[in-house]
């Protein structure tokens, strides 16, 4: 009896301070759509926001994306130094396609890493925007990479509290829902194990880096382990996948590989090939 009665007073009081309170009075239809069979487990060699605008409204069940990081890195068809605001402007036009794309109730993942060096907190920034479009905050993953960077990387004021440069070894997992954080779906068709689930909802990761960046040719790459936890727990088997940046297709790669259907879109004809190439290995 004493639990329901707490149970209840934690419901009116997240009544009072207004949970989601910034989501309120979203916009978004309720009604979802399938995907044209056209895009259906394809590799799209496009610039990604054209694409989107020929998606109908509330056809993809999840999106697990890393845009470009503005770090300078050397991606191929695409200038990785431009203006932060130049950076952002274009980042946010393609993310508000993408939520118009995604059903209602559908997740979208972000894999990002600030530039500390800049002063941007970029997940901060991103989530800010999402929160803006009326997206609801899941949560946040540290994707823990033990990543031996941090023994090398400078110290700032050594040995000095005038300016010490704080090290990271981890990345962000930003997660957001559209409208519900209930995600519909068949019960048959969740494929992670109560093992995977009590271990993977403890929201730190720890997933070495992908270590075939050079053979694939790609500078900045989240490892295939990463994309598969993020669909088995968010997503159910057959779900229709997207990637906007989908780079060398670890995103798409991973989703046939646990049977969801996909679509990825790179600038590059160098990524779209080999995301094909790694598609016709899991084949």
């Amino acid at each position: 009896m004493a639990d329901k009665i707490k149970a209840a007073e934690r419901k009116e009081n997240e009544l009072c301070r207004g949970k989601y309170y910034y989501a309120a009075g979203h916009s978004f239809r309720y009604d979802n759509n399938s995907v044209p069979t056209e895009y259906e487990n394809k590799i799209i060699c496009a610039d990604c926001l054209e694409v989107l605008k020929k998606l109908p409204d509330n056809c993809i069940d999840i999106i697990f994306t890393s845009p470009p990081y503005n770090f300078g890195l050397d991606y191929d068809m695409n200038d990785d130094t431009v203006s932060w605001d130049d950076y952002f402007k274009k980042l946010f036009a393609i993310f508000k396609e993408c939520i118009r794309v995604l059903k209602y109730g559908g997740r979208f993942i972000i894999n990002i890493q600030p530039l500390y060096s800049d002063g941007i907190p970029t997940h901060h920034i991103i989530t800010n925007f999402f929160m803006k479009q009326k997206m609801m905050w899941k949560g946040e993953i540290l994707w823990e990479k033990n990543h031996h960077n941090c023994r090398v990387s400078f110290f700032g004021s050594w040995k000095s509290p005038s300016s010490p440069y704080l090290k990271y070894t981890w990345e962000f997992l930003e997660v957001y829902c559209k409208g519900s954080l209930k995600k519909s779906g068949n019960s048959a068709d969740a494929d992670i194990t109560a093992e995977e689930f009590k271990s993977w909802v403890t929201a730190k990761w720890n997933i070495l880096p992908e270590t075939k960046m050079k053979e694939y040719g790609h500078p900045a790459m989240f490892p295939e382990h990463l994309a598969e936890r993020v669909l088995k727990l968010f997503s159910y088997k057959n779900d229709i996948v997207l990637d906007p940046f989908n780079g060398a297709g670890t995103t798409t790669a991973a989703a046939k590989k646990i049977d969801r259907r996909y679509i990825g879109i790179d600038i590059s004809a160098a990524y779209c090939d080999t995301a094909e190439k790694r598609l016709a290995v899991n084949t």
